[in-house]
């Protein structure tokens, strides 16, 4: 009789796997963000998770869990079950280059990251300085060539997508200019405004106002195509430097290993939330676009951005403050 009931108990096990998958969620579902609240990417946690829990019938809760470039977040992540209820919105830093400028194996997105889809795409815009005298890239370019060291690049950060794009065109370009490293867009904005420094590469999402009011100078956008809020910049790429195309991205995780049912659902939501127009309309208010994609694209994309950056992390010796 003991081994009637034991064998029942296996299979009632066996049939809660997938039933559970098909259920979720059931309860609480925490979206773990690597920044503070009010930035890229905490604000696109939050139209997802409103718009998620409009779907799927249960809270999605933003839990902010900032430092160490995004690696406090993702290790914390990284221990996480893998039932579904612990998700990750992540981009470029915390994701891909956060533990290569730390020298810590404390998580890999190919281990222990089960992508699900992105969520939307910031491209970066050249902005100068109005007393800069370059009207244009190639006046931008003339003059680093001209006078190499005399520029200034404010970053957010080492390491950040911003970085990388700037150590990537002094490289390929045999240009030199000096970094200026900040903790994070507000102050960097703040020197570049104030004229402390000269230019900077900025998500569109931050320096829109300025530029629209004059007091940036965009000179180029690493997007593919032009932008509706910028249609008079050109990118990069129609200027024909092809290899400069540089976005950051936010996108959503879930742990690996966690069951197929529950990714096939969370994506068919986010998929359905992100050709949503009022969710369009917010994402352009960002200076970002709604980019959704498939779990094999997303993964796909990653490898890609991997093989382009981390070479560029490791030439420049790149490392965390």
């Amino acid at each position: 009789m003991r081994l009637f009931w034991i064998a029942v108990a296996a299979a009632a096990a066996m049939l809660a796997g997938p039933a559970s998958g098909q259920q979720w969620p059931a309860r609480n579902v925490k979206l773990i963000v690597p920044y503070p609240a009010g930035g890229n990417v905490d604000s696109a946690a939050r139209i997802i998770a409103d718009k998620l829990q409009e779907r799927l019938g249960q809270p999605f809760i933003i839990e902010n869990k900032a430092g160490a470039g995004g690696m406090i977040a993702g290790e914390a992540f990284a221990k996480s079950p893998n039932d579904g209820y612990t998700l990750f919105v992540g981009a470029n830093g915390p994701v891909l280059f956060a533990t290569e400028i730390n020298k810590r194996d404390a998580y890999s997105w190919k281990r222990d990251f089960l992508p699900i889809s992105t969520i939307s795409m910031t491209p970066l815009v050249l902005e100068v300085h109005p007393s800069v005298q370059a009207q244009n890239l190639k006046e931008f370019l003339d003059l680093a060539k001209r006078e190499p060291g005399k520029l200034t690049m404010a970053s957010p950060g080492p390491g950040t997508t911003n970085h990388l794009l700037s150590e990537l065109m002094q490289s390929t370009l045999g240009l030199q200019w000096v970094t200026a490293h900040y903790r994070g867009n507000a102050p960097a904005t703040n020197d570049l405004l104030g004229g402390q420094v000269q230019f900077a590469f900025d998500q569109l999402s931050v320096s829109l106002q300025y530029i629209k009011t004059g007091l940036f100078r965009a000179l180029a956008v690493t997007s593919p195509h032009r932008l509706k809020a910028l249609p008079d910049v050109p990118t990069f790429a129609e200027l024909g430097y092809k290899d400069f195309d540089a976005q950051t991205f936010t996108g959503v995780f879930a742990a690996a290993g966690t069951p197929a049912p529950i990714v096939d659902k969370l994506h068919e939501a986010l998929v359905a939330i992100l050709k949503d127009p009022g969710v369009v309309d917010k994402f352009d208010k960002l200076g970002a676009e709604a980019v959704p994609m498939t779990p094999a694209e997303f993964t796909a994309y990653l490898e890609r951005e991997d093989a382009k950056w981390i070479p560029i992390v490791r030439k420049a010796n790149i490392r965390a403050d």
